[in-house]
């Protein structure tokens, strides 16, 4: 009733908000993945050809690079929860270390609440998020210690680094003659691994 009296006034109706058991028994059942903005549940679109071969490479080479390390490296279907903003998100990789911290709410294991390094491919309708609001959430996870944001329209790697009192460092890799370094595991990966097969 207060929706139709709000929306015969001209005022757009009252945007349901879910709680988080909602959503994640809500994505349980899905087979699109959807992020959780503390109430919100969005829609994730597509990536390009693109993004896709180069957050294969990244994954592949990190895993390759992380044998005999106490550290892994997990793809996009693992998500991540930043408690403080009450948001799940799906970043395009991570890395953690030692045993995974499960969300004591998800009891299917899906969102881990200690990644190490958190991996973003950015692309030209996602890269101010990914940049701004997205970054701004991740930098409130304890446990995040390397924010790495890969282009996929030119060949460049950003890798965002906490330092000891709490501001972050950039170091910047570009060309594929360039090798990129993951700073906070101690790894390396040829930008051209990285970029094989992506024209």
């Amino acid at each position: 009733m207060a929706e139709s009296i709000l929306f015969a006034m001209g005022l757009p109706p009252e945007i349901h908000r879910f709680t988080v058991e909602e959503y994640l028994s809500l994505e349980q059942e899905a087979t699109d993945k959807h992020e959780f903005h503390d109430g919100e549940i969005l829609a994730m679109s597509g990536g390009s050809l693109e993004a896709s071969l180069i957050a294969a490479n990244t994954t592949r080479e990190i895993g390759n690079a992380l044998k005999g390390k106490p550290c892994r490296v997990a793809e996009s279907n693992l998500r991540v929860r930043i408690p403080p903003r009450n948001r799940y998100l799906y970043p395009d990789a991570l890395i953690f270390c030692g045993s995974p911290e499960f969300d004591p709410l998800d009891n299917k294991r899906h969102t881990i609440l200690n990644p190490r390094v958190i991996i973003e491919v950015l692309s030209p309708s996602t890269e101010g998020y990914d940049r701004g609001d997205k970054f701004a959430s991740y930098r409130e996870i304890p446990s995040l210690q390397e924010y790495i944001m890969i282009a996929q329209d030119r060949v460049s790697v950003e890798s965002w680094v906490r330092e000891s009192d709490g501001n972050w460092s950039i170091l910047t890799f570009a060309g594929l003659t360039a090798v990129a370094v993951v700073r906070s595991v101690g790894i390396n990966i040829p930008m051209s691994e990285i970029y094989s097969g992506v024209e």
